[in-house]
């Protein structure tokens, strides 16, 4: 359901862009990557209120966090006109470099909480209300930088009405948003049953399920060449699942989800960190050749981070 739904996003998306004027790049950043993130705002909430699973929260959210870039490497292997990252427009480099900011600091949040060093207002962590403020900061940022930079002849006239795809698009965000309020309870199960940490499960399963909707609107992306929105997308994705690791603080009663959360999942923000860093450094080198004819330098490096943290959530995760 969250696979087809997300492919309905991505083609609605694309139809709102040419209605309004905005570029790919900005509905990807903006709108779709904030709807397609819904998964995990509805899967964090159940986690932290329903299934009292804030390891299958905090791991979703910054599994996520990694596995959204790694989709990146799906782009670079399946795109057969050009090196995406010679393609992609260098803007988003700022919307890269917001992420590590919010990303690092959430890991900074778990490793500081740990030790009984980061404050709290009532049971919400400061790092929280931090992030917040960073968040909305930083999406200002983003548009104006957009309205700065939009390209007016980035799209071709689309068919669908803008009333048309509106709707559209609420009917495929309600059905992402069902399919995801029972997985922290299934997640939760499959830990019991395989003898698995709830940390591995939310950073690897928990986040793969509800990253469906990346996959299949950046598939829908790259079927009509829409290479910015792939990217905003992905790393505006990045930028809102930080939010909602914030918004999982607010709705967990006992105290901060960062003190009841494992400090393994550091090791995720800090794999995601280093993993944005990897696609800065290939948006401004924008290598033109590919690896064996399949994926960029910065790809085959993606993929060793994924499997490094990976292994690590496995052996160590809580």
């Amino acid at each position: 359901m969250i696979g087809i739904a997300g492919g309905h996003l991505i083609r609605c998306g694309d139809a709102i862009a040419a209605q309004t004027g905005l570029s790919r790049s900005g509905i990807g950043l903006i709108l779709v990557a904030t709807l397609t993130s819904l998964p995990e705002l509805v899967t964090g909430l159940s986690a932290v209120t329903v299934a009292a699973a804030p390891d299958i929260a905090v791991g979703d959210a910054l599994g996520s966090c990694v596995f959204n870039l790694v989709i990146l490497v799906v782009i670079d292997v399946s795109y057969r006109k050009g090196a995406i990252y010679s393609l992609a427009g260098r803007g988003h480099v700022m919307s890269a470099g917001l992420g590590i900011i919010l990303i690092t600091g959430a890991g900074i949040a778990l490793l500081l909480s740990e030790m009984g060093l980061m404050p709290t207002i009532g049971h919400v962590s400061f790092a929280s209300l931090a992030k917040v403020t960073i968040y909305l900061i930083a999406m200002r940022a983003l548009y104006l930088t957009e309205q700065r930079t939009t390209n007016p002849v980035d799209l071709k006239p689309t068919e669908l009405p803008q009333k048309a795809a509106l709707m559209r698009f609420g009917m495929a965000s309600a059905a992402i948003a069902g399919a995801g309020i029972s997985l922290p309870m299934i997640g939760v199960e499959l830990a019991r049953l395989m003898g698995w940490s709830n940390s591995f499960v939310g950073t690897l399963f928990i986040a793969f399920a509800t990253s469906v909707p990346e996959l299949a609107t950046t598939w829908g992306a790259i079927r009509i060449g829409a290479i910015d929105m792939a990217f905003g997308n992905l790393l505006g994705r990045n930028l809102f699942d930080v939010l909602i690791l914030a918004i999982d603080d607010f709705a967990y009663r006992p105290g901060s989800i960062y003190t009841h959360a494992s400090a393994v999942h550091a090791v995720s923000a800090m794999t995601a960190s280093l993993i944005s860093g990897l696609v800065i450094v290939a948006l401004v080198y924008r290598p033109l050749s590919k690896v064996w004819h399949t994926a960029s330098w910065a790809s085959s490096a993606l993929v060793v981070l994924y499997l490094f943290n990976a292994i690590f959530q496995y052996l160590h995760g809580q």
